[in-house]
């Protein structure tokens, strides 16, 4: 038979065989026989996508994220070095100066005592911001340990922790606070501090807990069991990276209902005592000269709002790229 018939599709025998058909065999009996296959390029594989890797995607481009980013950021550096904002000092007082309104040379004007108005607004994001970062912290520690324990465990362990939380949820924050607070002598940051850390851990635990409930019924749990991963490690490596954005997304919110219920509570004059300085201590000072001297008033709330404002906006953002769901 002519070679060009052959090479066309028939072989060598007369059979009408494929010659792609050939070919294909005889790739795979040298890949059979760990022949190196230099003709053959393999496509690399991608890196697997992740939540939190999407998440970023996500966050990267969202106005809300950016924005609210931003507001924090600068409240926090105000918090860690108020002297880049200002190099008055908060508590050099002259009664010369009393209730002055704002002027060119002392933007925020002057406080009863005739201080520098700006300066303690300034100032008083230290205590303020650290009461809301301190019991957030605490409270999630708290939330991580307790909620893990019980939605993995269960049963009788789960049993006495949920009695526990719902205890703790029968207590109003605010109203908690009062009676706590006004039984110290001393009420500084660290007391203040305390008193919310404990009234503040059972909607994080219950939210953790749900999720834990959840992800230990995945397969990727069951294998890592199989495998002979201690408990620790199964929660730690396996779970809680699955089960605790829930909690990050509401623990950026609580840090500024956290700065609201302090300033709560300083407003009803059980929270922090003079001398130390906090926007909410600025705002009881202020309820009495509201109509006389506004800016007693305007300033720190302005600031405290705004602050909450951002981390609840953050909270949003965050809560818009951890679920697939709002995509």
């Amino acid at each position: 038979m002519p070679s060009s018939i052959r090479g066309f599709g028939m072989s060598e025998d007369g059979e009408g065989r494929d010659v792609a058909t050939e070919e294909a065999e005889a790739v795979a009996q040298a890949a059979l026989a760990g022949e190196v296959l230099t003709e053959i390029e393999l496509e690399p594989v991608g890196k697997p996508a992740s939540l939190w890797g999407d998440a970023w995607k996500e966050l990267r481009t969202s106005p809300m994220f950016i924005i609210s980013a931003l507001l924090i950021l600068v409240f926090i550096v105000m918090a860690i070095t108020p002297s880049l904002f200002t190099d008055a000092d908060p508590r050099a007082c002259n009664l010369r100066n009393s209730l002055e309104r704002p002027s060119a040379g002392h933007w925020f004007g002057f406080d009863l005592q005739g201080c520098d108005y700006y300066a303690r607004t300034v100032y008083g994001a230290q205590v303020s911001i650290s009461i809301g970062i301190i019991v957030t912290i605490f409270a999630v520690i708290i939330a991580v340990i307790l909620g893990s324990l019980a939605g993995y465990y269960g049963r009788f362990l789960d049993t006495i922790i949920a009695r526990i939380t719902d205890i703790w949820f029968a207590i109003p924050t605010i109203l908690g606070g009062i009676v706590i607070l006004s039984l110290l002598q001393e009420r500084g940051l660290w007391q203040v501090s305390l008193v919310l850390i404990v009234l503040g851990w059972p909607t994080m635990l219950r939210l953790l807990r749900s999720a834990v409930l959840s992800a230990k019924e995945q397969e990727y749990v069951d294998a890592a069991r199989a495998l002979g991963a201690s408990d620790f490690r199964i929660i730690t490596r396996h779970i809680l990276p699955n089960a605790i954005a829930p909690v990050i997304v509401y623990a950026t919110i609580t840090v500024g209902v956290i700065i609201s219920a302090e300033a709560a509570l300083s407003f009803l004059g059980v929270g922090l005592q003079l001398p130390a300085i906090s926007w909410g201590l600025m705002i009881s000072v202020a309820q009495t000269r509201i109509l006389q001297s506004p800016h007693l008033l305007l300033f720190p709330g302005a600031f405290l709002s705004l602050t909450v404002f951002s981390f609840i906006l953050m909270g949003d953002a965050l809560r818009d790229a951890l679920d697939p769901k709002l995509r």
